[in-house]
């Protein structure tokens, strides 16, 4: 019996159809390939649509090798001459148009022409790219050229890995289109994304780069705009306190005088079902835990920072303040309110850029604002307070201290931040728990030799320090891959007034160790610095080492890391926790109260500090979604 498949898609169709029909149906989603659907529609029923997603993206991933290099083979070049003979499928051949590679210049299609060609000779298989983009919409072909001329210079393994990721992209934006399915809340923080990355210090923003360093004029037009921002979604307080973080409050149900909260609105975009289980038992809270703790707190912080590093990318921090954003404007706009108060801050500094004043923003709310950062002065010379001052913020010790927080009124700190690294992407996992923020200690170091001739100094009576430190880096590299959840890098390196045909009589170095706990963290420092001193002694150098930085792991909140676990298993994914190696706003917020972060991939192998870095719309929506579950689920359990 044929069952016709409605229009658009359902997904109590697709879970009751029969096999066949509802193979027919999802015709084209992989290239040539009905195989990966096939295998996914085994696994039914689906409890939401990104459950089924993941069904098909585990299903390429488990294949095998062969059966993967046929599915990037199964795609055409992009402008290619099959696009030009017109026989491409339907969906291609829409993807294509739209990003308007059917109306490259002759120069444009005889450049892409040269670049597939070395492509395939580099690589094997066509150069695959979701050309619709992170929000769906289609790249530019400057892009698209742009992209391929890059990743020409990839790997070859790597460089599969993001053909597969591009083709589980093509697949997830067909999937959309056939069941109408918009991500209106992904869009909208995606926007807000872009537009407050139009923000930027001057000599950036000439060559379109993103640098926003704190108190500059582009950090507080993000200022302004976040607080305008917040006041359409609906926020009952937003002011900027006296460091200059952006701070935004939703009243709790009490505080309104309110009725009773009504269940949590499904919103634009969001699908509801019922929460899949992890099969760990974490998806609820131990029977007794109760949200409010000690007394009757009545705030949940979240937030994030809004300053990047230099040449930075538009998500790092501010993924964190945006969805929080958007979960306000959907209580809002449902008239809801919760039985606790929501306090959302952008953090006006965390990357340490301008001033030497890492977490400068989330250290005022804890009361750990050091006296001396007013004097700092920036490379031109402007003390902090100055900066202060200009900016119109009060700059006095007496002002910041007061915005210090009162833990005991905070049921806990949430932050949802992007992943920075490449995990979430290798698993194909939009979403991820992070169980702990690693501890982190850093060295400047120098070693001291003897600068000689490079031709008449024979290598038995060198004093290299160049080489005693590339020694200690390879040890540093060997003694990390030995521990899990352990990292070590030498991050510069540095020959002063070196020449090409000096042996090196200087070279200075950073040593960055970071683990999920001190202890393992501090064993492989004392093993470096007892490695250092033994390389130094046998080739006869000397050598200083500086402590510069230390700052202790901060493990999530076991109740707080349930709840999140919670949220991503009502998403109908699975669950999957992981340390962060970067250090985090929630890194001082837990020296104060419990705190847990929720990790969003990346897109480009997850890359971050980099204006590659990207998430996508679909992601970004599941985040609000588990965002929104989060603030339900508390609601159940909070007084």
């Amino acid at each position: 019996m044929t069952t016709a498949a409605p229009a658009p898609l359902t997904l109590a169709w697709l879970n009751a159809a029969p096999a066949g029909d509802a193979l027919a149906a999802l015709d084209g989603l992989y290239e040539h390939s009905p195989w990966i659907a096939e295998a996914a529609l085994r696994q039914r029923p689906f409890a939401s649509l990104a459950q089924f997603k993941h069904a098909m993206v585990r299903a390429v991933r488990e294949a095998g090798r062969e059966a993967q290099l046929a599915l990037v083979r199964a795609h055409p070049e992009l402008a290619g001459k099959a696009a030009v003979a017109g026989t491409l499928t339907a969906e291609s051949t829409g993807e294509q148009a739209r990003a308007g590679l059917n109306h490259c210049t002759p120069e444009e299609f005889a450049l892409v022409q040269r670049l597939n060609a070395e492509y395939g000779a580099r690589f094997g298989w066509p150069f695959v790219l979701a050309v619709r983009g992170p929000r769906g919409e289609g790249l530019h072909r400057r892009e698209i050229l742009a992209t391929l001329q890059r990743r020409l210079q990839g790997h070859p393994e790597i460089e599969l890995a993001e053909c597969l990721r591009n083709i589980d992209r093509i697949a997830e934006i067909r999937l959309n289109d056939k069941f109408g399915a918009v991500p209106t809340l992904g869009n909208r923080v995606w926007d807000w994304a872009e537009q407050l990355a139009a923000h930027t210090d001057p000599g950036y923003a000439e060559r379109g780069e993103l640098t926003v360093t704190y108190l500059t004029d582009a950090h507080r037009a993000c200022a302004t705009q976040l607080q305008a921002w917040m006041r359409d979604c609906g926020f009952d307080e937003v002011r900027l306190d006296a460091v200059g973080n952006v701070v935004g409050v939703y009243h709790g149900a009490a505080a309104t005088d309110g009725p009773h909260p009504c269940p949590l609105p499904g919103g634009e975009g969001v699908e509801r079902h019922a929460p899949a289980s992890t099969g760990s038992g974490s998806d609820s809270l131990a029977p007794g835990e109760r949200a409010g703790g000690r007394g009757t707190p009545r705030l949940l912080l979240t937030g994030s920072h809004y300053d990047t590093v230099r040449n930075g990318g538009k998500y790092d921090g501010r993924l964190g303040i945006l969805v929080p954003m958007a979960c306000v404007r959907e209580l809002h706009r449902a008239g809801r309110r919760l039985p606790f108060g929501l306090e959302v801050v952008g953090f006006a500094e965390e990357e340490g850029q301008r001033y030497k004043a890492t977490f400068l923003g989330s250290g005022a709310l804890t009361g750990h604002f050091e006296p001396a950062w007013l004097d700092q002065q920036d490379a031109d010379g402007v003390t902090m307070r100055a900066a202060m001052q200009a900016a119109g913020l009060p700059a006095t010790l007496e002002a910041i201290a007061a915005e210090a927080r009162d833990a005991a009124r905070y049921l806990g700190f949430v932050e949802v931040h992007i992943e920075q690294g490449p995990v979430l992407a290798e698993l194909a996992l939009p979403l991820g728990v992070v169980s702990s923020i690693n501890g982190s200690v850093r060295y400047l170091g120098e070693v001291v030799g003897v600068a000689s001739h490079a031709g008449t100094t024979p290598m038995d009576r060198r004093r290299d320090a160049a080489t005693a430190v590339a020694e200690l880096a390879l040890y540093v590299e060997q003694r990390a891959a030995a521990a899990p959840h352990l990292v070590g890098t030498v991050g510069m390196l540095e020959v002063p007034n070196g020449s090409i045909n000096v042996v090196p009589g200087r070279c200075r170095f950073s040593l960055d160790i970071r683990s999920t706990t001190d202890a393992v963290r501090d064993a492989m420092a004392a093993d470096v610095r007892e490695r250092l001193a033994a390389i130094c002694e046998r080739r006869g150098l000397a050598y200083r080492l500086e402590e510069t930085v230390r700052a202790a792991a901060a493990p999530s909140d076991a109740a707080w890391q349930r709840r999140w676990e919670a949220a991503v298993a009502a998403t109908g994914l699975p669950v999957h926790r992981l340390p962060s190696g970067a250090g985090h706003d929630a890194m001082k917020l837990h020296e104060v109260m419990p705190q847990a972060m929720l990790f969003v991939r990346g897109e480009n192998a997850g890359i971050s500090h980099n204006p590659l870095e990207s998430t996508t719309a679909d992601d970004m929506q599941l985040a609000v979604e588990a965002f929104l579950h989060l603030l339900g689920t508390l609601s159940q359990d909070t007084p």
